[in-house]
């Protein structure tokens, strides 16, 4: 079989060859391209006669998911996958698993790492020390004793309530599903009403479904404490980003930290979150630790190990 990694994986390229040996010794061609291709006939030529195309956050379309002939498998070294189109490898039969799990301790930090970069004004403290300047204005407030709220208590989840634990927050949760080993350790469930109405973060670990698309409206936005502050760095259309844009701009909410737009970076400078006021914005990099990669390199590799051997896992259904 022929696999192509039709983008770079984060890591270094020698573990890469490492990951891939098996493969190569048992007959199989390995293909790693280690730029990545927009133009999509250019993108199209790199995969077009690939059995298995491994792909990290760049989108693949349907058009070029129904033009490979020879495609069975794709293998998404990312936990989403909004950015592939399911419905064309459901028509062509084609098994997608992803990495879940891989980022699970990124994730989370960064998470606390905007959190924290909002509430104590870390980027306009850095510009003002490297300008002579002081800490007048710049005050920030903890996050010892504050309601955090946690939007999907999944695997990050999870681990996001675990450390606002540990920072002295009361800690509140709306899910699907309620873990009773987060209520062990004192989270409190709660309606998505009550959540975004009483806490003052919220923190979003959802996926991107048609439930939750435009999830934080401005509706919702405005059901907020005007002293509050919203985390994201699960999906960027989670979040209308013209409304909260809005409320920042208007002092109706206090701050933001947001890692993920309606689009992969890079975004358009006149994003409407690129001159909110008090708001950090990252490249969506929440994933992307060093051992996050590695730990992701080994499972999507496994992942067609597993397949191979009529074993699949972390199928995407």
């Amino acid at each position: 079989m022929k696999l192509v990694i039709m983008e770079p994986l984060g890591v270094v390229p020698t573990l890469v060859d490492k990951l891939s040996a098996p493969l190569k010794k048992a007959g199989h061609e390995v293909v790693y391209y280690t730029t990545k291709e927009t133009d999509q006939a250019k993108l199209f030529d790199r995969v077009k006669d690939a059995d298995i195309i491994m792909l990290a956050n760049q989108p693949l379309s349907g058009d070029i998911i129904r033009r490979c002939p020879n495609l069975k498998m794709l293998s998404v070294a990312f936990t989403g996958v909004d950015h592939v189109d399911l419905a064309a490898c459901k028509e062509r039969n084609i098994t997608v698993c992803n990495a879940a799990g891989y980022s699970t301790n990124a994730v989370a930090e960064l998470a606390f790492g905007l959190a924290i970069a909002t509430i104590r004004n870390i980027v306009p403290c850095d510009d003002r020390t490297r300008h002579s300047g002081t800490k007048d204005g710049l005050v920030g407030f903890e996050l010892f004793g504050k309601t955090f709220g946690i939007v999907g208590t999944g695997a990050i989840g999870s681990r996001v309530a675990e450390i606002a634990l540990a920072f002295g927050c009361k800690v509140i949760a709306y899910s699907r599903t309620q873990k009773p080993d987060l209520v062990a350790k004192g989270v409190t469930y709660v309606t998505l009403d009550e959540l975004f109405r009483t806490a003052d973060f919220v923190s979003l670990h959802t996926p991107l479904t048609a439930d939750t698309k435009n999830l934080v409206n401005a509706d919702r936005i405005n059901s907020m404490k005007s002293t509050a502050v919203l985390i994201n760095t699960a999906r960027g259309p989670v979040v209308d980003s013209q409304a909260l844009a809005n409320a920042l701009n208007e002092g109706r909410l206090a701050a933001a930290g947001i890692d993920v737009f309606e689009i992969e970076p890079p975004i358009d400078p006149a994003h409407p979150l690129c001159h909110a006021k008090n708001t950090v914005v990252t490249p969506h990099i929440a994933f992307a630790s060093k051992e996050a990669l590695e730990i992701r390199a080994g499972i999507v590799f496994d992942n067609i190990t597993a397949w191979m051997d009529g074993k699949p896992q972390n199928l995407v259904k």
